[in-house]
């Protein structure tokens, strides 16, 4: 071979090399999710490479990103630390700039916090309807008066929800029945839970207004007879139910 065709070959060689490298020289996208290791590599610093082995002087195979956090697969000798990250491994130099921590169930840690956000609201959401009921029932045996908005004076049905709402939960409703019942969200009577609103109708319009109390009851200023009183909540058909308590 003559002393062309050897150069032009060793150049194709060290061409491909480069190539072969510079396409191993990837950036880490994150922590592999494939195992669970107890410790993990947290990378602080920049222009912290991963190596293909233990050895500086071995092929840079991936750059590490500065806040990532990789799975550790080994603890090797002089502070060498074999890493995977989505399925790609290499080894870091701990450092400075190289923290090893014990693992943690990030995810489960997560779905805790929400289980015990959710358990929250859902306990807040239920004192306050039993407050709402609780207050709604000290007022049975008041008078119902017609067009009367105050059950310590005398109130129809729905002034009665009304008043209730407004002092016992801070929520504004409208003055008549027909029109309360467009107000917050419609439900079925196998989602209605205390605080809900009934509605029903004489055929033509709606024209009553009750609050459900659980149990399959109802509190409501009735009539001029009964006043304010506690009866199931069918004991007249139902048109229609709401919630305002969310």
């Amino acid at each position: 071979m003559n002393f062309y065709k050897t150069s032009k070959l060793f150049g194709l060689l060290c061409t491909c090399t480069a190539l072969t490298v510079a396409s191993h020289q990837t950036v880490f996208a994150g922590p592999s999710n494939g195992m669970e290791n107890e410790m993990v590599a947290t990378v602080e610093g920049s222009d912290v490479s991963i190596y293909a082995e233990e050895n500086e002087s071995s092929a840079v195979v991936a750059m590490a990103q500065s806040g990532v956090i990789y799975d550790v697969l080994e603890l090797c000798e002089d502070n060498w630390i074999k890493v995977s990250s989505q399925g790609m491994e290499g080894y870091l130099k701990a450092d400075a700039e190289v923290h090893l921590t014990e693992s943690e169930d990030q995810e489960g840690e997560s779905d805790s916090e929400e289980s015990e956000e959710a358990l929250r609201i859902e306990n807040s959401d239920n004192a306050l309807r039993q407050q709402v009921v609780n207050y709604a029932l000290s007022f049975v045996g008041g008078r119902y008066k017609y067009g009367g908005n105050d059950p310590h004076t005398g109130v129809d049905c729905s002034g009665f929800t009304r008043y209730v709402m407004q002092h016992g939960a801070g929520i504004g409703l409208n003055r008549s029945s027909g029109s309360q019942a467009s107000q917050g969200r419609s439900i079925s009577a196998e989602e209605m839970q205390p605080g809900d609103l009934i509605f029903y109708s004489n055929g033509k319009r709606i024209n009553h207004v009750a609050m459900y109390i659980g149990d399959g009851q109802i509190v409501h200023a009735s009539t001029e007879k009964t006043g304010i009183k506690i009866s199931q909540w069918n004991y007249r058909n139902p048109v229609k139910i709401i919630s305002v308590l969310g």
